[in-house]
């Protein structure tokens, strides 16, 4: 998420998510047609949180510790194209990210979706609020929208990547439970609002599986592999950043998490 400068706190946590923000099934060892990558999303994708940023890329935040350019240091695919950005909605992703995409690319990955929905304004009302009530509202809204709104926005970008790349496989990557519910957490939000976002997450995660199917996409769940390593599950060095400086990596995965979480859930060979 591109971050506006704001005052104090309020200003600060607005910028905390998905600026961004999926079961662990062991990615199918069948080769992808074709040897060119494509890496697309958000700052799940981009690698916001897990330092080590080109700097080229500016507040789109790409990581030499995402999973996209682990991925393709390992694998050494023909061609690889990093077009995720930190903050980027499905219309940014459709309109700004898909000039790489041809008839020759083998695989594409994506995270999309969390943004449309809002949940950096979530994560600002329910971190500064000390009324757990206005965070669930704020998280109803949110889930709202996923059900409504989101489905058709993933259809439109789903079917504007299969047009460019019909011979690639599509890997969509859903978003990890932020939280270990009843975990070891003892200050900060209250347990009513972790259950309330981490439901939000699972909802956002079920219309993004059924949106990838209606277009034949494979898609990964990523709780299974952060499972033990949430905010909260008292792990020492837990895979997702709770609120931490700088306030913009607050909320998404560390490098960790995008080596153990995300990177084992792309297919093992280009």
């Amino acid at each position: 998420m591109t971050i506006q400068p704001r005052a104090a706190l309020l200003g600060a946590v607005t910028a905390l998510l998905l600026t961004g923000t999926a079961t662990t099934a062991t990615a199918d060892p069948a080769t992808v047609t074709g040897s060119r990558y494509v890496a697309l999303g958000d700052s799940y994708s981009s690698g916001l949180g897990a330092g080590s940023y080109d700097f080229g890329s500016g507040q789109c935040k790409r990581s030499a510790r995402a999973y996209p350019a682990l991925w393709a240091k390992a694998h050494s695919p023909k061609s690889f194209s990093f077009t995720a950005c930190s903050g980027a909605t499905t219309e940014d992703v459709r309109n700004s990210q898909l000039g790489p995409l041809s008839r020759q690319t083998g695989l594409v990955s994506i995270t999309a979706g969390a943004n449309d929905a809002g949940f950096a304004q979530v994560m600002q009302n329910c971190a500064v609020s000390p009324d757990d009530g206005a965070c669930v509202e704020r998280v109803n809204e949110a889930r709202a929208f996923i059900e409504d709104v989101l489905p058709d926005k993933l259809d439109k970008l789903y079917d504007a990547i299969g047009r460019r790349a019909p011979a690639s496989r599509v890997v969509v990557l859903g978003y990890p439970r932020l939280y270990k519910l009843n975990g070891s957490c003892r200050i900060g939000i209250s347990e009513r609002s972790r259950t309330a976002i981490d439901r939000a997450e699972d909802e956002l995660n079920a219309v993004t599986a059924k949106a990838a199917g209606r277009h034949r996409f494979v898609f990964r769940d990523a709780n299974s592999s952060f499972a033990g390593h949430e905010i909260c599950s008292g792990d020492p060095h837990p895979w997702l950043h709770s609120l931490t400086f700088p306030v913009e990596e607050s909320y998404h995965p560390t490098a960790d998490g995008q080596s153990h979480g995300y990177l084992p859930l792309l297919p093992s060979h280009a």
